[in-house]
């Protein structure tokens, strides 16, 4: 990772501006190394001026003694100079509360039975090409995928979130990509499959690594150890990647993977990964859903940011990762089975990019658009007594009373 790195999308959009006035779509380039280096050698940037610097506490001040104690009103996610360390007063119950379901919903892996899957696989009448390929695509992309997810979140979120009971959530959410890259390893594992290949499949498979070139400069953007928040542009800056990774990356990305797996553990196809996968998808609508209420409430907090050509990016940032996502599901399923074939994903993601949108609080962009696989959002349901292949039961404690 560049430490110090010129963002190359915010520049981007100020010379269009300055052109013509018009919003271009936003496509972080990818950053050969030989151009980070440079950058590292030329670059130099003024340091911040403690009396003008708007940026919030980053947990790591000197303890002022007799300092007074905290009250909610000095919370707030951004840019929130009060003391990090001290969890309470709570002031944004939804994160505590997620942070505490999240923890209730805890699995591990090793949890789940493999042995069928094993027996399947190893059988060679027992799988179609076209249902291997399905399966192996999606462990090489999502091996990978979380592992760029808790990048983000370790190497560069978690410092400019400036809100301690949001902060217990992220520790949380790390934690669990972790599980989540454990336990594509342990499906790779268990079915003898080739672990280079499949973990160096974002380096190899192009409609693999678009999707992790597109996520990478969104990391690399709030990893500069230069970059604090404070200025309109910063804060502008925070939450566009905010955006990209919650709504995009995790809430459009890894949709068309959860369906193809899915569909196969209800046709009792690799019940085990699928099994995996379930709890996954579980774990990572909360993230998404987690991070929509982040973005939400920094909009609240500072809806100067929330402007129109802001908004737009947003729209063209969303529509492409659709069209990235498109890609991979023409990629892995060239020819339709399962019940399902590439144009039915195509349609099913103009339906998610619809549900992300109205999130943000932007408009639908594919009107009519349907849900052409109504039984994802079955599996979605933690209501239900037990899971959807009535192996175990999915609701620990509190997993029934999430609203996702």
């Amino acid at each position: 990772m560049s430490l110090l790195w010129e963002d190359p999308i915010a520049n981007s959009l100020k010379e269009e501006k300055s052109a013509d006035n018009k919003q271009e779509a936003v496509t972080p380039p990818t950053i050969a190394h030989e151009q980070v280096v440079a950058q590292e050698k030329d670059i130099k940037q003024p340091p911040l001026d403690a009396s003008t610097d708007t940026a919030g506490n980053t947990g790591l001040e000197s303890i002022e003694m007799g300092a007074k104690r905290i009250q909610v009103d000095d919370k707030q996610i951004i840019n929130c100079r009060a003391d990090l360390n001290q969890l309470v007063p709570f002031k944004y119950e939804w994160a505590w509360q997620k942070y505490l379901s999240a923890c209730n919903n805890h699995w591990m892996p090793q949890e789940i039975n493999m042995t069928a899957d094993i027996a399947l696989w190893k059988n060679s009448d027992g799988l179609t090409e076209d249902e291997r390929l399905v399966v192996e695509r999606n462990l090489g992309f999502f091996s990978t995928a979380d592992s760029l997810v808790a990048n983000n979140l370790v190497l560069a979120v978690y410092k400019h979130i400036t809100n301690p009971e949001c902060r217990q959530y992220l520790l949380r959410q790390a934690f669990e990509e972790a599980i989540h890259t454990h336990a594509y390893q342990y499906c790779i594992e268990s079915l003898g499959l080739d672990e280079g290949k499949l973990f160096n499949m974002y380096r190899e498979i192009p409609s693999v690594a678009t999707k992790a070139e597109w996520a990478l400069p969104y990391t690399q953007s709030l990893g500069d150890i230069n970059f604090r928040t404070g200025t309109h542009e910063n804060d502008q800056r925070l939450l566009r990647d905010l955006i990209a990774f919650y709504v995009i990356f995790e809430g459009i990305f890894f949709y068309v993977g959860f369906a193809q797996i899915l569909s196969m553990g209800r046709r009792n196809k690799m019940t085990g990964v699928a099994e995996q996968f379930q709890y996954i998808l579980r774990d990572e609508s909360m993230h998404m859903n987690f991070g929509i209420d982040v973005i939400n409430q920094i909009k609240i907090e500072n809806p100067n940011l929330w402007t129109e050509d802001f908004k737009k990016d947003m729209v063209k940032l969303i529509l492409e990762g659709v069209d990235l996502e498109t890609q991979y599901a023409y990629d892995t399923m060239p020819r339709g089975i399962l019940g399902m074939n590439a144009p039915m994903f195509e349609e099913y993601l103009h339906y998610i990019a619809n549900r992300r949108l109205t999130q943000i609080g932007l408009e639908e962009h594919f009107k009519g658009a349907n849900n052409p696989f109504p039984w994802m959002s079955e599996i979605l349901d933690l209501k239900k007594e037990k899971n959807f292949f009535e192996t175990r039961v999915t609701e620990y404690q509190t997993g029934g009373a999430l609203n996702w």
